[in-house]
C-alpha cells in the first residue's frame, strides 16, 4: 500500500454538497494538531505515544489524560500509537497532558503542525460499514453499543439481515479506519461500503499486475493536477483517491490514468452496491466451503462410531483387523481426523467425536441457508441497481458545438449537461431531458406505469427506464444519488436499516436469554446429578458405557445446543426487508419498519382534495366580468398574478388566458408550441411587483401601480371588497356542481370570477369504499370553500368534510383524530400538505406531489394512484401478520425444544434428544424464520374487487 501526499489543502472549503460519493475520507480526518474549535473554545492535539502494547495500555493512557483538569475527550489508537486529544486550552497545557502520558509509564510527544490545513468545522459525514460475523441481536446490541461509544459517532444503526451498519461521525473527531478498527477489535469483520463525502472515491483497476504498474499508476497520478493525495492496494488492483471537484472531474481522472499508460491500465469507478453483493457471495462461498470441509471430515467419523457398531459385519471386521473398536490405532484414527476436522473448520477438537463432529455439521448446514435465504430478502435492492446501465454513450462535440464523435463511458461517470445517445432497446442511463429524437420509453420498472410513454423534445426521462423505438438524445440533469432511481434505492435501504418498534422485544429478549439458557442448563445438569446420585431413577437409564456425572452431561449440552436467540433476532428485519423490497416493486416506498408497523392500525385516513383525490390538472371552464373590463384584457391581468404561483390553479389559469389569446396561431406541433409559449410568456404578461402567495387564499401583487387580489372569498373579504350579489349567486351554481369559483379584485373593487373544475381520479370512489370495508374511515381535509367540498366528498363517497382549512389547520385536524389514540395517516401531495404529512402518525406523498411533501411522508406512492393507499395498509398487515408468525415460531421453538433437550419426556417416553440432533434443530430454527420472512416476496396486491368483499366485524 503506498500513500502519497500530493497538494498542500490551503484555502480548504466547506464541502456541503449533497450527492453521496463511492467512499470516505481516506486516513486522518482531523484537523491539523493545533487547531482550536472556535465554536466550542476547545482545542484538539495530537500526541505520539510510544510504549503501548496492548489495549491495557490504551486504556491507562486515556485514565490519565483523562483525569487532567480541562480534558474535554481523549481518543487513543494501539495501532497508529496516538492519542487525540481535545481540551480547554484556559484549563489545560499541551506540557500538562504530556507529562500525564509519562507519568503513567509511556512516552509522548506533541506531533509538530501539519503542513496541511483544513476546514475548522467538517460537515459530519455519513458512512456505511459492512460488518461481518454478528449471528443475533445480541451482537447488533453489541456493535451499537461499541459504536456510539467512539469519540465523534453521532449515531449508528446496524442491521442484522443485511449486515450493513450505517454511522454518522465527525471527520475532525475519527475517521473510517478507526471505526473500522474498533468494530474489529469487538471481534467481528469490519469493511467500509461507501461514505457522503464527495471528493473521494475507489477506481478499481485494470492491467496492475507487477511493480512497475504501480510505478507507472504513481508517476501519472503524481502530475495529475487537482488530485489531492491516493492509495495504491497493489493486492486488490484499486486505488482511493482524493480529488479537488473545482478543479478536475472523476472522469478526467479515469481519462487521463487510460491515456498515459498508453492503453496498459484502465480505471473505472467501483459502485458500492456491487461490492456489497460480491461480499454476499464471497460470504456464501465461504459457508459452503467451511460445510463442504465439515461433510468430509463428519462423515467418516459418524460411519465409524454409530453405523458400524450396529452392523455386525462391520464391526467384526473392524475389530479383527483393527483392534477393540472405542480403542488402540482406531483411536488414534479418529482423534486425527477429530484434529484435521477442528483445523479445517475452525472448531477445537471435541470429546466426543461424532457428537461434536455433527453439531459443527448442522450449524454450519443451518448458517449456509441462512445466508442463501438473507440474500434473497435484500433481491429488491439488487433488482433496482441492475436497472443502471453499467456504460453510456457520450456525444463528443468541438467547442463551437458541432458534433465530434461518440465515447463509450462508464455510466457511474456522466456529468450533469452532458448529452447522450440512447439506442432503441437499451436503458436510459441518467435522468435528463430529450434533446433530439422521438421514442417511446417503458417506464413501468420505476413508476409501475404499465403503458409505454410517449418521449419527444422537451420531455423528461428517468435514468433506467427502457428505450422502445427511436433513437434519442438526452440532456444528463442529475446523475448519482440526485436520480429518481437513486432515491428510490436509498429509501428502500434505509427502511432496510431501520427497526420496527417490535424489534425492542427481541433486543431484549436477546440481552437476558443467554444467562437464562446457561442458568437452565446447569439446573439441568444437577437436577439428573443428584436425583441420580440419589437413587431417584434406575440405573437401566444410564448405558453401560456411561455414568450418572456423563447421562447428566448430555440433557445439560443439549439445552445449551438447542437453544437459539438468532431466530428471534432474525424475525422482525428479515420480514420488514422482504417488505420494503416488495413495496418498492408496487410502487410503494416504505421510510421504515416504523411507519410500517404504524400503518397496520390506521383507523382513519385524511385526504387531500387537489392532487390526491382529483387529478390535479385544474381546468378552467368559464369565466365571468362583472365589470367594464374587456375579456382579454381580464384574463391577462389575471395570468400576470398568477404566472409567479406554483398551485396547479395557477397554471390552469395560464394556460386558459395563453389558449384565449393565441389559439390557432401557433403550429401544431407539441414541442413548437412549447418553445413559442415560453418565448411569448415574457412579452405578453404584465409586469409584476410584490408577488406574495397567500396560502389558503390566493395571491395578491401590485400591476400597474394597483394592487390586485386572486383567490376565495377569505381573501377578498379581509381586504375589504364587496361581492355583488349578482356574483355571489353566480358563484353558489359553480360551487354546487363541485367547481371552484377563483374571485378577481383590482384596486379595491370586485372585477369578475373565474371557474375552475379538477376532475375526480377514476379510482377515487371505489378506493374510498374499499377503505371502508378495511375498517378504515374516510376524512376529506381542504382549503377549498363548502359547497364545492361537500360536493366533490359526496361524489367520491367521503362523509366526513372540514373545508376553508389552513395548512396549519390541517395539522390541527390530524392532532383531534388523535387525541383517542386513534392512528391517523394523510395522504397529501402539495408543499401545503408538508404539516400534516409530518404531523399524522403516517404520512403518505403522491409520487408526482411536491419534493417538500415527499421528504415529509412516511410513504411514497411512486404511481400517484390512489389504489396504491390501500396497497400500503395491507402490505403493512400482512407484514406483521407474518411478523408475529416468526416471532411464535421462534418463542414456541425455545418454549418446547429446551424442556424437551432438558430430559422433560425422558421419564415417560425414554426420548433423549442427543447434542448433535439438538444442533441441527437450533441451526433449522433460524433458517425456518428467514423462508418465513420470504414468503412475503409472493405477496400480491389487493383487487378492489376483493376487497369491497371484505366485511369487518
Amino acid at each position: 500500500m503506498a500513500h502519497l501526499q500530493l497538494t498542500a489543502l490551503a484555502g480548504g472549503r466547506d464541502d456541503d454538497m449533497e450527492e453521496v460519493a463511492l467512499l470516505g475520507p481516506y486516513g486522518d480526518s482531523e484537523g491539523p494538531p493545533g487547531e482550536v474549535d472556535e465554536e466550542a473554545g476547545m482545542r484538539r492535539v495530537q500526541v505520539r505515544v510510544t510504549g503501548m502494547t496492548c489495549s491495557a495500555c490504551t486504556g491507562a493512557v486515556e485514565a490519565a489524560v483523562s483525569a487532567c483538569r480541562g480534558v474535554r475527550s481523549v481518543a487513543v489508537s494501539l495501532l497508529q500509537n496516538r492519542a487525540r486529544v481535545v481540551f480547554d486550552p484556559a484549563l489545560a497545557k499541551e506540557e500538562d497532558i504530556v507529562e500525564a502520558i509519562e507519568d503513567a509509564g509511556f512516552e509522548a510527544e506533541i506531533l509538530p503542525d501539519s503542513a496541511v490545513s483544513q476546514p475548522k468545522s467538517q460537515k459530519a459525514l455519513s458512512g456505511q460499514f459492512r460488518i461481518g460475523g454478528m449471528t443475533c441481536a445480541a451482537c447488533v446490541n453489541s456493535v451499537e453499543g461499541i459504536l456510539m461509544k467512539l469519540p465523534g459517532v453521532k449515531r449508528a444503526v446496524v442491521a442484522l439481515a443485511t449486515s450493513l451498519g450505517e454511522v454518522e461521525y465527525d471527520p475532525a473527531a475519527i475517521s473510517k479506519d478507526e471505526i473500522v478498527q474498533a468494530i474489529e477489535d469487538a471481534g467481528f469483520e469490519a469493511a467500509l461500503l461507501q461514505s457522503s463525502e464527495q471528493d473521494k472515491a475507489l477506481l478499481g483497476l485494470t492491467g496492475l499486475h507487477t511493480e512497475r504498474d504501480v510505478d507507472l499508476l504513481h508517476g501519472i497520478l503524481k502530475k495529475t493536477e487537482g488530485l489531492r493525495q491516493f492509495d495504491v492496494n497493489s493486492a486488490h488492483t484499486e486505488v482511493e483517491i482524493t480529488f479537488d471537484p473545482e478543479v478536475v472531474g472523476l472522469r478526467s481522472i479515469v481519462d487521463t490514468i487510460e491515456m498515459e499508460s498508453s492503453g496498459r491500465l484502465k480505471a473505472h469507478v467501483q459502485n458500492p452496491y456491487v461490492r456489497s453483493a460480491s461480499n454476499d457471495a464471497h460470504e456464501a462461498s465461504k459457508m459452503l466451503h467451511l460445510l463442504r470441509s465439515s461433510l468430509f471430515l463428519s462423515i467418516p467419523v459418524f460411519f465409524m462410531r454409530m453405523v458400524c457398531p450396529r452392523i455386525p459385519f462391520l464391526s467384526s471386521f473392524l475389530l479383527m483387523h483393527c483392534g477393540p473398536f472405542r480403542i488402540g490405532d482406531l483411536l488414534k484414527w479418529m482423534l486425527f481426523c477429530a484434529l484435521l476436522y477442528g483445523a479445517f473448520t475452525e472448531f477445537h477438537p471435541p470429546m466426543y467425536f461424532e457428537t461434536s463432529a455433527m453439531i459443527i455439521t448442522f450449524v454450519l448446514f443451518g448458517k449456509y441457508l441462512e445466508v442463501l435465504a438473507k440474500g434473497r430478502t435484500s433481491d429488491a435492492i439488487k433488482k433496482l441497481v441492475e436497472l443502471v446501465p453499467a456504460t453510456a454513450i457520450l456525444l463528443l462535440k468541438y467547442k463551437d458545438g458541432k458534433y465530434a464523435g461518440e465515447k463509450e463511458i462508464d455510466a457511474l461517470l456522466i456529468h450533469p449537461g452532458d448529452v447522450l445517445k440512447v439506442l432503441p432497446g437499451s436503458k436510459i442511463p441518467a435522468d435528463g431531458v430529450v434533446t433530439w429524437g422521438k421514442s417511446h420509453v417503458d417506464e413501468s420498472m420505476v413508476t409501475g406505469e404499465s403503458l409505454p410513454i410517449s418521449k419527444e423534445g422537451s420531455s423528461s426521462v428517468i435514468g433506467g427506464t427502457m428505450n422502445l423505438h427511436g433513437i434519442l438524445h438526452i440532456q444528463a440533469a442529475k446523475v448519482g444519488s440526485g436520480t429518481v432511481l437513486s432515491q428510490i434505492i436509498s429509501l428502500v435501504e434505509t427502511a432496510q436499516m431501520s427497526k420496527a418498534p417490535i424489534q425492542k422485544f427481541a433486543d431484549y429478549v436477546a440481552g437476558i436469554f443467554v444467562p437464562i439458557v446457561i442458568t437452565l442448563s446447569f439446573l439441568t445438569f444437577c437436577t439428573w446429578f443428584v436425583c441420580g446420585s440419589l437413587g431417584a431413577y434406575p440405573n437401566s437409564w444410564v448405558s453401560e458405557t456411561s455414568n450418572c456425572f456423563v447421562f447428566s452431561l448430555m440433557f445439560s449440552i443439549s439445552v445449551v445446543v438447542i437453544a437459539c436467540p438468532c431466530a428471534l433476532g432474525l424475525a422482525t428485519p428479515t420480514a420488514v426487508m422482504v417488505a420494503t423490497g416488495v413495496g418498492a416493486n408496487h410502487g410503494v416506498l416504505v421510510k421504515g419498519g416504523d411507519a410500517l408497523e404504524r400503518a397496520q392500525n390506521v383507523k382513519y385516513i385524511i385526504f387531500d382534495k387537489t392532487g390526491t383525490l382529483t387529478q390535479g390538472k385544474a381546468t378552467v371552464t368559464m369565466n365571468k366580468v362583472f365589470s367594464g373590463m374587456d375579456v382579454g384584457d381580464f384574463l391577462t391581468l389575471v395570468a400576470s398574478a398568477e404566472a409567479s404561483s406554483e398551485h396547479p390553479l395557477a397554471k390552469a389559469i395560464l394556460d386558459y388566458a395563453f389558449h384565449f389569446h393565441f389559439f390557432g396561431k401557433f403550429p401544431s406541433s407539441k414541442n413548437d408550441v412549447k418553445k413559442r409559449k415560453e418565448d411569448v410568456l415574457s412579452q405578453w404578461l404584465l409586469e409584476v411587483a410584490d408577488f406574495s402567495a397567500l396560502p389558503g387564499k390566493g395571491v395578491q401583487c401590485w400591476i400597474n401601480g394597483k394592487k390586485i387580489l386572486v383567490g376565495n372569498r377569505t381573501l377578498i373579504s379581509e381586504n375589504g371588497v364587496n361581492i355583488p350579489e349578482e356574483a355571489e349567486s353566480f358563484l353558489v351554481d359553480m360551487e354546487l356542481n363541485a367547481k371552484t369559483g377563483i374571485l378577481v379584485a383590482y384596486d379595491g373593487d370586485f372585477i369578475g370570477l373565474v371557474g375552475v373544475t379538477d376532475p375526480l381520479k377514476r379510482e377515487a370512489a371505489v378506493v374510498i369504499e374499499g377503505l371502508k370495508k378495511m375498517g378504515v374511515y374516510p376524512v376529506m381535509v381542504t382549503g377549498d370553500n363548502w359547497r364545492t367540498a361537500l360536493a366533490v366528498a359526496k361524489e367520491v363517497g367521503i362523509e366526513d368534510v372540514r373545508a376553508e382549512v389552513m395548512p396549519a389547520g390541517k395539522a390541527d385536524v390530524i392532532r383531534s383524530f388523535q387525541k383517542d389514540g386513534s392512528v391517523v395517516a394523510m395522504v397529501g401531495d402539495g408543499i401545503n400538505d408538508s404539516p400534516a404529512l409530518a404531523a399524522a402518525d403516517v404520512g403518505m406523498a403522491i409520487g408526482a406531489g411536491t419534493d417538500i411533501a415527499i421528504e415529509a411522508a412516511d410513504y411514497v406512492l411512486v404511481r400517484n394512484n390512489l389504489e396504491d393507499v390501500i396497497t400500503a395498509i395491507d402490505l403493512s398487515r400482512k407484514t406483521f401478520s407474518r411478523i408475529r408468525w416468526n416471532y411464535f415460531f421462534a418463542m414456541a421453538y425455545n418454549i418446547v425444544a429446551i424442556p424437551v433437550a432438558a430430559g422433560a419426556l425422558f421419564p415417560f417416553t425414554g426420548l433423549q434428544m442427543p447434542p448433535w440432533l439438538a444442533g441441527a434443530c437450533m441451526a433449522f430454527s433460524s433458517v425456518s424464520v428467514v423462508c418465513s420472512s420470504l414468503l412475503l416476496r409472493r405477496y400480491r396486491k389487493p383487487r378492489l374487487t376483493t376487497v369491497l368483499q371484505i366485511t369487518v366485524e
